[in-house]
């Protein structure tokens, strides 16, 4: 149901064919106000080819638009602002989402495609800190509208899980560490430990000397410092599963840093091969001059390989076992840098497929201006902040509902969905002031707002006992006061696509949140039980509204309860 390809058919052929067809509907707009219709078509580009005005030209073409959609056309300066047939247009977008449900407003330009998605990515052994909750939700919700649109999402979860820190850890451990403590509360203890380390460092050099040579036993894969580093690995993992099923998030891979250790040869002889390895201050680094970009380090003076050897390697990894349409790294804009040298050396050795890789990088979570830190143990936990989310719903709810029956399902969907929904409704490069009772206000743009608005279409539906069915014909001519909520559903599809196309949730974000404040205006004007030859439009559009908040809410990563 798309009006601006019917609108811009009609004026292809009304311009003899002159102008190609996207192009017309490229231009089509949608006005900022109801009074000037619901579509509007500029005639200023036409005036050079018509060699007329554009309100010459807008009056010609505007009495030969006809269509049965189209209730009226009215003319305004270089304008052609044409208005919707109401009954018609609305009838059949509440019977297409009640056909359709879930489906509504699938999309298949991603014509199954394989699109990678590098998220979350928290350092084993640390704790899962708010910092890595944008990576993780973003990255997610992009999972989620890629495969809406046709795409088929691989998320990675390219955990932090190699480096020097492993060796300190393993000495930490070596001269301080509790088998039984780790067992018991992993990412704790070996955060305890962590930091001792470094403290105990600045009062004797020598322990910095012995990370590193139990570093240089782990990469030369001594048994004892492996089945450390092991045991840190899984202990760290079952911790971090259990916060991300507190948030539904899935991942396809866990294939950390560690996993590249025995493929990054093959990138620096591939570099040697191409000649694009030089010598600067005894490393070996890749020229990007011609790109206007610093070198890129590939090999330290000590012939250890870097981050950039390893993306390389995890990049070519990709290609070679997904084959991926687009590869996308959803990661802090700090490291914009790096992505820009990634993707230029990856040109350079002739891979094509460069073009396909896409840095998706997002602002920083505040609490009170500042940026949230995990120096020296100052951590704001992602964990604990979930969990008081839902306490703090949880009270709500009793405040509120004191009666419903499963209060601590409910806690959890609105708790954690109002920390994702804080997130995503921002664009990605702003920075976030992390609040929390900003975040579960049941009024103004939050999580918690649209799970209500959901839960009240679903109880108008059960007092009405409504089952979906197609609308009669002889239905309602006007539908002046459900208009403005009816048609909005036409945007659904449109705003997908433009999140897809910009990597941006909060775009469907913003779209189911002007969707909600619509409808909740409706309901305050309009008795919607009211019994009368209007009732069944009126619980359709109920019915549909309700079909699209919630698919709404599943592409940002957010359950919809039924009663709340």
């Amino acid at each position: 149901m798309n009006f601006k390809k019917e609108l811009a058919a009609i004026l292809y052929g009304l311009l003899n064919q002159e102008i190609p067809e996207a192009q017309l509907e490229l231009l089509i707009e949608k006005p900022k106000y109801t009074e000037h219709g619901d579509l509007a078509f500029p005639c200023f580009t036409l005036a050079k080819l018509k060699r007329k005005s554009p309100q010459a030209i807008a009056q010609e073409l505007s009495v030969q638009i006809q269509s049965p959609s189209f209730e009226k056309v009215e003319v305004v300066g270089g304008y052609i602002n044409v208005f919707l047939n109401k009954k018609l247009v609305s009838e059949k977008l509440l019977n297409k989402v009640m056909a359709e449900v879930g489906q509504f407003a699938d999309q298949d330009f991603g014509k199954g495609g394989t699109i990678t998605i590098d998220m979350s990515s928290p350092n084993i052994a640390k704790p899962f800190s708010m910092g890595h909750l944008r990576s993780t939700v973003i990255g997610n919700s992009l999972a989620l509208i890629t495969e809406k649109c046709g795409f088929k999402p691989i998320k990675i979860n390219h955990l932090g899980d190699w480096g020097t820190q492993f060796g300190k850890l393993i000495t930490a451990y070596k001269l301080w560490g509790d088998a039984e403590k780790v067992r018991q509360n992993p990412i704790k203890e070996l955060l305890v430990l962590y930091i001792k380390f470094h403290e105990e460092a600045e009062r004797d050099s020598s322990l910095e000397a012995q990370g590193r040579s139990w570093f240089k036993k782990l990469e030369d894969g001594n048994e004892e410092a492996n089945s450390l580093w092991q045991w840190f690995r899984d202990e760290s993992l079952k911790e971090f599963s259990r916060i991300y099923q507190l948030m539904n998030v899935e991942f396809d891979s866990f294939a950390g840093e560690a996993f590249y250790n025995d493929k990054m040869d093959r990138i620096v002889h591939l570099l040697e091969e191409g000649q694009l390895l030089v010598e600067s201050d005894q490393a070996m680094v890749v020229d990007l001059t011609e790109e206007q970009l610093p070198p890129c380090l590939i090999k330290k003076s000590d012939g250890a390989t870097l981050y950039a050897t390893r993306d390389l390697a995890a990049a070519l990894y990709r290609k070679e076992n997904y084959d991926f349409a687009q590869s996308l790294y959803v990661v802090g804009h700090e490291q914009s840098l790096h992505f820009k040298q990634l993707i230029a050396v990856l040109g350079k050795m002739g891979y094509d497929w460069a073009e396909k890789m896409v840095h998706v990088p997002f602002g920083m979570m505040l609490k009170d201006g500042k940026k949230m830190s995990t120096r020296k143990g100052k951590v704001v936990l992602l964990e604990e902040v979930l969990n008081e989310s839902i306490a703090m719903a949880r009270q709500n709810m009793e405040e509120k509902n004191p009666h419903l029956v499963n209060k601590d399902q409910v806690s959890k969907q609105v708790g954690v969905g109002a920390v994702i929904f804080h997130d995503l409704k921002n664009h990605r490069m702003n920075d976030i002031e992390f609040s929390l009772e900003e975040m579960l206000r049941f009024e103004g743009e939050t999580g918690p707002y649209l799970q209500y608005t959901y839960a009240r279409g679903r109880s108008i539906l059960r007092k009405a006992d409504y089952q979906a069915k197609v609308l009669p014909e002889n239905g309602p001519n006007t539908w002046e006061k459900e208009w403005k909520t009816a048609s909005l559903l036409m945007d659904f599809a449109p705003a997908i696509k433009r999140a897809c196309e910009n990597h941006d949730p909060s775009i469907v974000a913003k779209y189911i949140i002007d969707l909600a404040q619509a409808f909740n205006k409706y309901y305050a004007e309009v008795k919607i039980l009211e019994e009368n030859k209007n009732l069944e439009t009126r619980l359709a559009l109920v019915f549909s509204v309700s079909v699209v908040l919630k698919e709404g809410l599943r592409l940002l990563g957010i359950e919809a309860p039924e009663e709340m």
